[in-house]
């Protein structure tokens, strides 16, 4: 989403200024920040004192994103050398900004879901397109809602057109952003076009030229066997999701209010690899170290990686957040408890990785080209979203070809065109 919103700030800019890669010589310096963990926004200022170093006496330093709509103007206050302050819902005002003194704006309720943005694609061969904004949940650990406001879709009129022109321009692979994405449809700004997001991918995949189609993140609790069937079986749709599963716990997940239990999720789980067979691979979240989490919760968390086998997981140790109710929550865990915990976590994972990618060799997979690298490679994705490198050159950018994998390493993939 980050991603897609700096696309944005350059698509409103390109007319003005030049994209260059040496901040010492910019006349205009964008962060866009995150603040779904601490870290990032320790960075943060660290990040802004460095800059404020290099950049020029008449260059213009601007905070966008989730910690700005976090903090706001005391972000000024803190590093008064800082011009503007831009909230994650604001990208659209992003002229105003630069060309007010010390402009802040971080209203999470300004609605951006029926400005069509200048067009911008940095990859050529891959759109990213957000189909809703915000975020309805109550996630007690969760900042989001009160960085990002309500949730909202985009308009379908506004999505198609916007992945029409992507196809014109040559890109085959659209992928769909949203908090949930498949509670599209649920809340307009202004009355439109009903549809769900199971309907909203079956009218995507019948643009000519599209021929991929990726997404994230669907929440577990709204995916319903309607949906399940159209992902398994429309051919267009990459058959890779996203599953948050947060925790394996029960009575963790329900603390956190993520409304699915860990029997729900991997129902949804088992349909999935059923329908999909062996081509399909679903990643997700965990977060180890949650208040009142005990061994045996975190021991349920272990039994869904067994069970599951996700070929991807961003885990992380909890983090308290300001305006989350888990923030306020007794019985913390102690650093030491959650950093155990996450290296197990992630060994187990890593062993499971190595089993899963080792299969792979001697597979054949369809690799979308995107990339070249160095020493003469080319890297893509597969349908499942494995990376992949073969020996080759730019001829193979922006095509789809059947790559057979001579090399398994745990996060790329080695092989050769057949």
């Amino acid at each position: 989403m980050n991603v897609r919103d700096s696309e944005h700030f350059v698509a409103q800019l390109k007319d003005e200024y030049d994209l260059c890669d040496d901040a010492s010589q910019a006349d205009l310096v964008l962060i866009n920040t995150c603040s779904v963990r601490e870290k990032p926004v320790q960075k943060l200022f660290s990040e802004i004192g460095a800059l404020n170093k290099i950049m020029k006496p008449s260059s213009k330093l601007g905070v966008c994103g989730c910690t700005a709509s976090h903090l706001g103007k005391d972000i000024i206050k803190r590093a008064p050398y800082v011009d503007f302050v831009l909230g994650a819902r604001n990208v659209s005002k992003i002229k105003q900004a630069i060309n007010t003194s010390k402009f802040v704006s971080v209203d999470i309720n300004h609605d951006e879901t029926e400005f069509a943005f200048n067009d911008y694609r940095p990859n050529p061969y891959k759109s990213y397109i957000n189909i809703m904004v915000g975020c309805d949940k109550k996630c007690t650990y969760c900042i989001v809602p009160h960085t990002r406001g309500q949730e909202l879709s985009v308009p379908f009129s506004l999505i198609f057109n916007e992945a029409q022109k992507a196809s014109q321009a040559g890109v085959k692979e659209l992928f769909l952003l949203g908090q949930n994405v498949n509670n599209y449809g649920k809340h307009f700004s202004n009355p439109h076009e009903k549809m769900n997001f199971s309907a909203l991918l079956m009218r995507l995949s019948q643009i000519e030229g599209i021929e991929r189609i990726r997404f994230t993140s669907p929440h577990p609790l709204h995916m319903d066997d309607e949906f399940l069937e159209i992902f398994s079986q429309n051919s267009k749709i990459c058959k890779s999701i996203h599953m948050p599963l947060q925790s394996g716990s029960n009575a963790i997940l329900k603390a956190m209010k993520r409304g699915y239990t860990k029997e729900w999720f991997l129902d949804r789980a088992q349909k999935l690899k059923k329908l999909c067979g062996d081509n399909l691979s679903i990643s997700t979240d965990i977060i180890v170290g949650f208040p009142g989490e005990s061994q045996s919760d975190f021991n349920d968390t272990m039994d869904v990686l067994n069970e599951v086998r996700f070929e991807q997981v961003f885990s992380f140790k909890y983090s308290p957040r300001p305006h989350t109710l888990a923030a306020t929550m007794d019985n913390q865990i102690p650093a030491n408890i959650a950093s155990e915990r996450l290296t197990r976590l992630q060994a187990r994972h890593n062993e499971i990785l190595d089993e899963i990618t080792n299969s792979l060799e001697n597979n054949v997979l369809k690799v979308y080209f995107e990339e070249l690298r160095n020493d003469g490679f080319v890297g893509g994705r597969s349908d499942n979203n494995f990376a992949v490198q073969v020996k080759g050159s730019e001829e193979l950018l922006g095509q789809i070809l059947n790559v057979k994998i001579t090399q398994a390493k745990r996060m790329l993939l080695n092989g050769e065109l057949v």
